[in-house]
């Protein structure tokens, strides 16, 4: 069991690598805990002395739709990395997967010290370079399957398959939990405070993907 504080003093503690930001990918399986996790580390640097909170990316935010599950990247760098690369606020456009659209208003992504980068994929290799500290998140597989099929009812189940294909490859040629610095159980079974604490584990030999989202105006992959 480590405490989100703990991390958050390493990231601040981190070499940054993306420009001056330090780079934080928070990656795994869709429904793994990468959402909750996420926001526990954000709360965590906020909390620091002298800290503000850090700028918070989610990848589904932008992808346009269900077919653009890896093909979002070029988006993500024009809009966000490239300006925190180069020192200047980024921007992007939210997909609602309910108008099934991408919103007309922008969302600012201002300069910070640290960004995090929260979705499946966004710990892939092509980004490794840049990331002060790649998290890979997992949990069983059926717990995943069953958490979006409560969230979201059977109907979303042919759209999820394909999903999860797509998930099994990537994770598998891309070999994202054995190149991240921290692998977090995304349900631990060990009583403990969730608001600051997680439980660390070692790499899954083979990683688990089945998993499921939040089919809503603000998806969570």
């Amino acid at each position: 069991m480590e405490s989100y504080a703990l991390l958050a003093r390493r990231v601040r503690a981190a070499p940054a690598r993306l420009g001056r930001t330090r780079l934080v990918a928070v990656d795994g399986p869709s429904g793994a805990g990468k959402s909750w996790f996420t926001a526990r580390l954000a709360d965590a640097l906020a909390g620091l002395p002298n800290s503000a909170r850090p700028a918070v990316v989610h990848t589904d935010d932008l992808l346009e739709g269900w077919a653009d599950q890896f093909t979002f990247w070029q988006r993500l760098e024009e809009g966000v990395l490239a300006p925190a690369r180069s020192g200047r606020a980024g921007e992007y456009r939210r997909f609602s997967w309910v108008r099934r659209a991408f919103l007309p208003r922008p969302v600012p992504v201002p300069v910070s010290p640290v960004l995090l980068l929260e979705g499946v994929s966004a710990a892939r290799a092509t980004a490794a370079p840049e990331l002060s500290l790649a998290v890979y998140v997992t949990a069983p597989a059926q717990l995943r399957l069953t958490r979006a099929v409560a969230r979201d009812g059977p109907g979303i189940l042919p759209e999820l398959r394909r999903w999860h294909a797509g998930e099994r490859a990537h994770f598998t040629a891309d070999r994202t939990a054995d190149r991240a610095d921290l692998v977090v159980d995304g349900a631990p079974e060990l009583p403990h405070d969730r608001a600051r604490y997680y439980l660390r584990r070692g790499r899954p030999a083979v990683p688990a993907y089945d998993a499921g989202h939040d089919h809503t105006d603000h998806v969570r992959f």
